[in-house]
């Protein structure tokens, strides 16, 4: 990764403590630019924090790792706590907020990925893209044709959570001839597509849901065995949000019953175990939470974490406090 401008001589000093595993260039430049430690883990986090915790300025941590309300009391002279990554439910924001602590994410550079992911994963569900390579690879096509799928092509497609990734997906959607609704906490302004009131109506107007909503408490199962009953026996669903919002359960006993049709996953309830029950579904494409998973992407992403750093060192601001 190319460095931009090192901050001067003031910043190379300051102390920044890591909380979980990065990119490895983005560590290195870390390294380079601050008086970087790592948070131990298990036992050593203790005498560590014991030891260290009141002389750091400021927290790099990512979207699945986070800072919690006890870390940040360990932490008294933090102001800043930067994610690598758009997600931060994770991290305890009120308790940040209430702390005078700024949070960061990385939002924007990784929307486009994302959403060409989560299409990539809808095709890859309703044709069985993944199961007709695995016909292959195990020599199944001598002995007869590939089971029919359904087509992509005039299908309903709900889309919940229409922010900027979900707007994205809407946008790449629209070559290729489906219809498109979304619900949102609120209906969103400038948009032409139709606007559900509920998870639920959404459920099931559609043939395929696609959930880009943020995860947290305030989203955690939003897609409920309710909402999957809606969606029904014809009906497909594809996760790049959290594996938290959906109730993973009941969305596993209705792929293996039959109750839904299909289901691309990159996002699980406890990663990177993934329910056994999934493991031998054709109908089900399983991935490993790689959404935004591309070098350019993650670049663009570690960059941003440099700037929020830079910049709240310097002035205390930051370039991408949430909520964005």
């Amino acid at each position: 990764m190319e460095s931009s401008k090192r901050p001067g001589n003031g910043q190379t000093g300051r102390r920044i403590l890591q909380v979980g595993r990065l990119l490895p260039s983005l560590e290195e430049e870390l390294r380079v630019r601050y008086a970087l430690q790592v948070l131990p883990t298990g036992p050593a986090s203790e005498s560590f924090l014991a030891d260290h915790g009141e002389t750091f300025e400021a927290v790099v941590t990512t979207a699945r790792v986070g800072v919690n309300a006890e870390l940040m009391r360990r932490l008294p002279r933090i102001g800043a706590i930067v994610h690598f990554g758009v997600g931060y439910d994770a991290t305890d924001v009120d308790e940040a907020m209430s702390r005078g602590i700024g949070v960061s994410n990385t939002p924007d550079v990784l929307t486009n990925c994302v959403a060409d992911l989560a299409v990539s994963a809808m095709l890859a569900a309703v044709r069985g893209i993944a199961a007709a390579d695995r016909f292959v690879r195990r020599g199944d096509w001598s002995r007869g044709g590939f089971p029919l799928t359904s087509r992509v092509g005039g299908k309903r497609v709900g889309i919940l959570g229409l922010g900027r990734i979900g707007r994205t997906v809407a946008k790449r959607l629209e070559g290729f001839d489906v219809d498109i609704r979304y619900h949102n906490r609120r209906e969103a302004e400038g948009v032409r597509y139709r606007f559900h009131k509920s998870p639920y109506d959404l459920a099931r107007w559609c043939d395929v849901l696609i959930v880009t909503t943020a995860g947290g408490d305030g989203t955690a199962g939003l897609v409920s065995a309710h909402v999957l009953d809606a969606l029904g026996s014809e009906g497909y669903l594809v996760n790049v949000s959290r594996g938290t919002v959906v109730d993973e359960a009941a969305m596993v006993a209705r792929l293996v019953d039959g109750r839904l049709a299909g289901a691309a996953l990159d996002v699980f309830v406890d990663e990177p175990n993934v329910p056994h029950q999934l493991l031998d579904l054709d109908n089900v494409v399983l991935l490993p939470h790689i959404a935004s998973a591309t070098l350019e992407t993650r670049q663009a992403m570690a960059q941003l974490v440099l700037g929020n750093l830079s910049q709240f060192l310097t002035d205390g601001t930051l370039l991408t406090p949430v909520p964005n």
